[in-house]
């Protein structure tokens, strides 16, 4: 573990935040499995570090109830968000994490950022080191240029930053950036947990 991550650890902590450190996305699957039990309902928002970690797989072999709006059908996406943000346990990532310990989240429905801090009884935050940044300025901008476009991209959203790359605030109906969130403290209601892992994960 280097010496930027001990800083973030200790920084969430300072917020009452809880946190843990994984070398491998292996190590942080066995903990979340180990941690959700079978009879529980888990949530999850749209999130490439989940999927990458196949955890909806394991869980759904385990007898866990999953909600994910990316395993049914359009017409079905907006009852099983709600019902995700209800959960037992919410499983996400986050956009951008800064060295003083503030998750930071841009969001196109806003379903993702509203259950990291209202609804579940616990949330669970996988961060990949690639998504430490400085502070917050850099934050938002490591999500702009980074997550933002490869989403457009990946859902083929007729933005201009999926032709260009580039962010510029567009205001196209297929626009994704409509939420902007900071989380700065544990929310009052919610077990919030960040588990950074030690290699580069989603976007």
């Amino acid at each position: 573990m280097d010496q930027v991550v001990e800083k973030v650890l200790k920084n969430l902590e300072k917020r009452k935040i809880k946190a843990k450190y994984f070398e491998t996305k292996e190590e942080a699957r066995n903990t979340i499995l180990e941690e959700v039990k079978s009879n529980m309902t888990v949530g999850i928002g749209g999130s490439m570090t989940v999927k990458e970690m196949k955890l909806h797989e394991d869980l759904i072999k385990a007898g866990n109830t999953i909600y994910w709006h990316w395993l049914v059908e359009p017409a079905q996406m907006s009852d099983v968000r709600k019902k995700a943000s209800i959960a037992d346990v919410y499983l996400t990532s986050t956009n951008a994490l800064t060295e003083d310990g503030e998750l930071i989240n841009i969001d196109g429905v806003g379903n993702r950022v509203a259950s990291m801090f209202y609804g579940p009884k616990k949330v669970i935050v996988v961060c990949g080191v690639n998504k430490i940044c400085s502070d917050l300025i850099s934050g938002i901008d490591r999500i702009k240029a980074q997550a933002c476009t490869k989403n457009a991209i990946r859902l083929n959203r007729k933005t201009p930053c999926a032709a260009t790359g580039q962010c510029n605030d567009c205001q196209s109906p297929d626009r994704m950036c409509n939420v902007t969130t900071i989380i700065s403290g544990k929310p009052e209601e919610v077990d919030l947990n960040v588990y950074i892992v030690g290699e580069e994960l989603g976007f």
